[in-house]
């Protein structure tokens, strides 16, 4: 069910938090809570519960946090993902986990973002994933681009310059759908903006991501960040439709 279905229908978006900081899980519950359109369905602090409890309420987004004794969020992303579950994927991450960030970007994970980051950053991220969008904290994609940039064989010119070969494969139509991406729309939402159906939309996304060799749109719009296509410096996350 998309966001703008489920709201007309007046369902609410079904949540699990995992985190094993409990004052870090109870002030992701009271930002989440505040919005009457999101139900907390469970919590924990491990992240082996965590994938059972995603199994056992299916729920529209898990929001994991990315390092947690035991199975991390990483782990507990990956077997999430492997279960075949249709959950959105929030991690929540603090700086300097650049190089976690980067496993859980090739991992499944749909969102990113800093847990002192903005409360209604929380929100616009739990509710973009839930509508199956990418959503990555502009600083969260400033990091991860400055993080490959430094890791890399080359200094920022050389990866922007390999991000912009990697998008001029892509079809004009394509490089429009992976700017609206990056910008953290939703399909229906792009389907909009540009006039066409939504299966369409999904074909294109699906082109896209293959023809840039990445795994999900969370990793496509790094890619367009470091390739300059989002607007204003921002990348999944940015303002939406």
């Amino acid at each position: 069910m998309s966001g703008g279905e489920r709201a007309a229908a007046g369902t609410p978006i079904r949540v699990v938090i995992a985190d094993d900081e409990p004052m870090v899980r109870a002030g992701v519950r009271a930002v989440l809570t505040t919005d009457p359109g999101i139900e907390i369905v469970a919590e924990t602090g491990d992240g082996r519960e965590a994938v059972e409890l995603v199994r056992r309420h299916r729920p529209d987004v898990v929001v994991l946090d990315i390092r947690m004794p035991g199975t991390d969020g990483i782990t507990a992303a990956a077997e999430i993902r492997r279960s075949g579950a249709a959950t959105g994927i929030v991690m929540l991450t603090t700086f300097g986990e650049d190089d976690f960030i980067l496993r859980a970007l090739g991992g499944g994970a749909n969102g990113f973002l800093i847990k002192s980051g903005e409360p209604e950053e929380l929100i616009a991220g739990v509710r973009a994933v839930a509508d199956g969008a990418a959503y990555l904290s502009p600083k969260v994609a400033a990091r991860v681009v400055a993080h490959l940039a430094a890791s890399g064989a080359g200094g920022p010119a050389d990866r922007r310059s390999a991000a912009l070969e990697q998008v001029a494969a892509l079809t004009t139509r394509e490089r429009e759908v992976l700017t609206l991406i990056a910008a953290g729309l939703s399909n229906g939402q792009i389907a909009r903006r540009i006039g066409v159906v939504e299966g369409t939309v999904k074909a294109h996304v699906s082109s896209v991501l293959a023809r840039l060799g990445v795994a999900n749109r969370a990793a496509a719009a790094v890619l367009a960040h470091e390739a300059g296509l989002t607007t204003g410096g921002t990348c999944a996350g940015g303002p939406r439709a």
